[in-house]
C-alpha cells in the first residue's frame, strides 16, 4: 500500500459502494434509510424499536494528547475493519467533526491512512447538515430570548444574568465577548453577549443524550437561559421555545450511515468536544449500532481523563450502557514527549525519556481498570521510527498492571494491520470479567463529585474554588441540581489544569473558576484553568492549505 499518500488522496482513490449496499449489510432496507446522495444516509431509528440492543460496546480512548499525535480515530476505524475481517459483525460509531478544528490546528477528523471513514470531504465539511441544525436551534433560542426582553420582558429576566450564548461552528476568538443590541430602540436592548463554538452548545449535548424526539423536546424545555431579578431560573420552556427548536432538530436526531475504506458500515452522529463538553457521539447512534451489530467500536474525545471519564460517568449512566472492554491508544513518540523529549527529537531512540513518560499511560490504565473496573488493552499506533527495545519497555510496564500491549498498523495496512488487536479485543469482551462502576455516586454533593474526579482520575491533591464558583455551587444545590453528574471543562494536554504539566503530575490542585448547570443535558459544567468555549485560530490555520480545483475536487483537507 502507498502509505506516503495523503489521507484525502487515499480516500479519493477509493471506489465507494452505494450506501444502500452498506445498509443491506446491516439488514436495513430502503424504507429505513433516508438517502443524502449515493454515499450518505440517515437511519430512521423508529424502525428499530423492536430490536434488542445485543451489541457489545468497545470504548477506544487514549493517553493524554500531544503534538506528536496518537491516532485514536484511526484506531477505531481500523479496529472495526479488522474485526469484520476476522468474521465479527461490527460497526464503528464516531462523532461528527467540527469545522473549527478542520480549519484550525487539527485538520480533518475521519481517521487516517488506510483506516478512514468516507466520503471524508463530506464528513469533515457540511455532511448531512446536523451541525447547522444545532446552530440554528441554539440561535433561535437566543433570538427568542432577546425578543422577549425587547417586547416587555414579562418574565423579568435580568439582562446582566443571561447565561445563554449564540454559537457558530468556527474558531473565532473575536466573538468570545461582544456587545449587541446597539443603535435605535428598534434594534433591541443593548447588553454584553458572546458566542460559543457549536460543539460547546448545550443543544449539542442535549441532542447527543436524548433518546427520541419526545425526550429531546422535554430536555430542550429544561435548558436554563438565565435568571430573573429575584435569582430564579428562566428556561426555554418559559419562552415556549422547545417545540420550534425540536422541529429544527427533527432530522438531525437521526444517525448518519457511511462506510469505511473497506466498505464496512460506520455510524457518525453528534460531536461535543471533550475538553468543554462530554465528548461522545449520540446515545441514539450507539444504541442503533447495538441493535444492528454484535460489536460496536466507539470513541471518546481526547485522553481517558476527559472523554472516557465522561463517556462512563455521564453517557453510560444516562443511557444504561456498560462497555465490555476498553482500548487505550498510545504511541512511543507521544510517550517520549511526555517524558520531556522535544518534538524534533522524537525519531531518536531514547529509553530514558520513554520510561519517564510511561507513567502517563500507566495512570490511564489504572483509571480504566481500577476506578471503572473495566478490562483494557493498550494499542500502540505503529510508527516506522519505533525501536524494538522501546516497544518491549512499554510491553513490560503494562504487563506489570496485567494489561497486554498490541502493535497496531491500521494506518499503513488497514484491517490487516489490526487483526492482532481485534483478536485481543474479542478475547477481552468475551472472557474478561468486568466490574463496571462509576467514579462517583450520584448522591454525593457537586463538590464531592468534582473532588472524586480530581483525586481518582487526575491524581490531584484537591480543588480550590473561586468566589463565583462557590456561590454558583450553593445556588445549584438550592435549585435541586446537586444530583447531576459533573462535566469537567479542562485542558486536554495534562491531567492537571495546567497544559504544561506533562506525564503524570502529582501534588497539584485543580482551580475551579465557575460552574454552570446544563439542565437540558443533565449535567453541571465545571470550568477549570483557562479553558474556553470558543477556540481561536492558530498563526497558520489549516484553512490556508485547503482548496478546490476547477473540477470541484477538494485538496489539502488533511
Amino acid at each position: 500500500m502507498g502509505t506516503y499518500l495523503s489521507d484525502i488522496v487515499i480516500a479519493q482513490q477509493t471506489k465507494l459502494e452505494n450506501i444502500e449496499v452498506i445498509g443491506e449489510k446491516l439488514g436495513l432496507n430502503r424504507d429505513t434509510l433516508e438517502l443524502y446522495g449515493n454515499f450518505k444516509a440517515k437511519i430512521d431509528p423508529s424502525h428499530l424499536i423492536d430490536k434488542k440492543e445485543k451489541g457489545k460496546v468497545i470504548l477506544v480512548t487514549a493517553i493524554t494528547p500531544t503534538p506528536a499525535g496518537e491516532g485514536k480515530t484511526t484506531t477505531v476505524v481500523g479496529l472495526g475493519d479488522a474485526m469484520n475481517k476476522i468474521g465479527k459483525n461490527t460497526i464503528v460509531a464516531l462523532r461528527e467533526p467540527s469545522l473549527g478544528p478542520v480549519f484550525g490546528v487539527k485538520g480533518g477528523a475521519a481517521g487516517g491512512g488506510y483506516a478512514q471513514v468516507v466520503p471524508m470531504e463530506d464528513i469533515n465539511l457540511h455532511f448531512t447538515g446536523d451541525f447547522h441544525a444545532i446552530g440554528a436551534a441554539n440561535n433561535l433560542l437566543a433570538a427568542l430570548l432577546d425578543n422577549h426582553i425587547h417586547q416587555g420582558n414579562n418574565l423579568d429576566i435580568d439582562v446582566n444574568r443571561i447565561t445563554w450564548k449564540r454559537c457558530v461552528d468556527m474558531n473565532d476568538r473575536q466573538l468570545r465577548n461582544i456587545v449587541d443590541g446597539l443603535g435605535a430602540k428598534a434594534n433591541g436592548v443593548p447588553r454584553e453577549d458572546g458566542f460559543e463554538i457549536t460543539v460547546a452548545s448545550e443543544i449539542m449535548a442535549v441532542l447527543c443524550l436524548s433518546t427520541d424526539l419526545a425526550d429531546l423536546k422535554a430536555n430542550l424545555g429544561r435548558i436554563i437561559i438565565g435568571y430573573t431579578r429575584l435569582d430564579e431560573p428562566v428556561t426555554a420552556h418559559d419562552l415556549q421555545a422547545e417545540g420550534a427548536m425540536a422541529a429544527l432538530l427533527k432530522d438531525a436526531m437521526k444517525p448518519n450511515l457511511v462506510q469505511t475504506l473497506e466498505h464496512n458500515p460506520a455510524i457518525i452522529h453528534g460531536g461535543p468536544f471533550a475538553n468543554i463538553a462530554h465528548g461522545c457521539n449520540s446515545v441514539v447512534a450507539t444504541k442503533t449500532a447495538m441493535n444492528l451489530a454484535d460489536y460496536v467500536i466507539t470513541e471518546a474525545g481526547f485522553g481517558a481523563d476527559l472523554g472516557a471519564e465522561k463517556f462512563l460517568d455521564i453517557k453510560c449512566r444516562k443511557a444504561g450502557i456498560e462497555p465490555a472492554a476498553v482500548v487505550i491508544v498510545a504511541t512511543v513518540r507521544a510517550l517520549k514527549m511526555h517524558g520531556g523529549l522535544a518534538k524534533s527529537d522524537l525519531n531518536d531512540i531514547n529509553l530514558a525519556a520513554l520510561e519517564k513518560g510511561l507513567p502517563n499511560l500507566l495512570k490511564h490504565i489504572e483509571n480504566i481498570n481500577d476506578v471503572f473496573g473495566l478490562p483494557s488493552v493498550v494499542a500502540i499506533n505503529k510508527f516506522p521510527t519505533d525501536d524494538a527495545l522501546e516497544l518491549e519497555l512499554v510491553k513490560v510496564k503494562c504487563q506489570e498492571l496485567g494489561v497486554n500491549v498490541v502493535l497496531s498498523d491500521v494506518w499503513g495496512s488497514g484491517s490487516a494491520g489490526g487483526e492482532e488487536l481485534a483478536k485481543e479485543v474479542v478475547r477481552l469482551a468475551e472472557t474478561a470479567e468486568a466490574d463496571f462502576r462509576y467514579a462517583y455516586d450520584a448522591t454525593l454533593s457537586l463538590e464531592e463529585k468534582i473532588e472524586a474526579v480530581v483525586q481518582k482520575i487526575y491524581g490531584g491533591s484537591g480543588v480550590s474554588y473561586s468566589k463565583v464558583a462557590k456561590r454558583e455551587l450553593a445556588k445549584l444545590a438550592r435549585l435541586g441540581f446537586g444530583n447531576l453528574p459533573v462535566c469537567m471543562a479542562k485542558t486536554q494536554y495534562s491531567f492537571s489544569d495546567d497544559p504544561t504539566l506533562l506525564g503524570r503530575p502529582s501534588g497539584f490542585d485543580i482551580e475551579v473558576s465557575n460552574v454552570k448547570v446544563s439542565a437540558g443535558a443533565g449535567f453541571v459544567v465545571v470550568y477549570t484553568g483557562a479553558v474556553m468555549t470558543m477556540p481561536g485560530l492558530p498563526k497558520v490555520p489549516a484553512a490556508n492549505n485547503i482548496d478546490v480545483t476547477a473540477e470541484g475536487v477538494i485538496t489539502g483537507l488533511f
